[in-house]
């Protein structure tokens, strides 16, 4: 029955998801080249070893974000190794929000000690290609062969406020059944936190 409601949720999440545009599970992502906060491009080819990416779009200023901010070193932590490093990607319009202008985003990277690339989606195309409409919103992308294929998209875990109380950890359990060679279990989350602030 568990499974079976699952796969309902999923195929409710998948056609909301298809509405608003975006990415859908399965669909091929399309590479990428954006300013890091070290002022190298980086693009998703430059990983050969990569399996996988997981793509974070988040920002300086959120408040969800920033509770989500330890969440999101841990996970490169724990991941990059195993072949599926954090790229985050800021795609908030700075006019609109200058706390998460790219001389912000170096601060603040700085300040963390980031190891993973921070990328700013000046042009916010990245953002829409993808259909991100929250900071953080997250997409788990598995490497097959040359290509980019989505496999989850939607919140990070089930608990905004706590890590710790957090007992759904949607793209941990992504990523471990992708290392597995198994089918993620749970393919589309809503994401909580900020709505991305679009250039008018």
């Amino acid at each position: 029955m568990k499974k079976i409601s699952l796969i309902i949720l999923n195929l409710m999440l998948a056609a909301s998801v298809a509405v608003a545009g975006g990415y859908r599970i399965g669909d091929k992502a399309n590479d990428f080249k954006l300013k890091n906060v070290d002022g190298s491009i980086v693009s998703l080819a430059d990983f050969e070893d990569a399996k996988g990416f997981i793509i974070v779009f988040t920002c300086n200023h959120c408040p969800m974000s920033k509770k989500y901010e330890g969440r999101i070193i841990d996970l490169d932590k724990k991941y990059i190794d195993l072949g599926y490093p954090v790229i985050a990607i800021n795609p908030n319009d700075d006019k609109i929000q200058p706390a998460d202008s790219y001389d912000k985003m170096v601060e603040l990277a700085e300040k963390h000690d980031y190891k993973f690339p921070y990328l700013h989606d000046g042009t916010q195309d990245v953002a829409m290609e993808f259909g991100a409409t929250r900071t953080p919103h997250a997409y788990i992308l598995q490497k097959v062969k040359n290509d980019f294929i989505v496999q989850y998209i939607g919140a990070i875990d089930n608990n905004y406020k706590s890590a710790e109380l957090a007992d759904e950890k949607y793209v941990e359990d992504a990523v471990d059944a992708l290392l597995e060679g198994e089918e993620v279990p749970i393919t589309y989350t809503t994401a909580v936190g900020c709505t991305i602030k679009w250039a008018k």
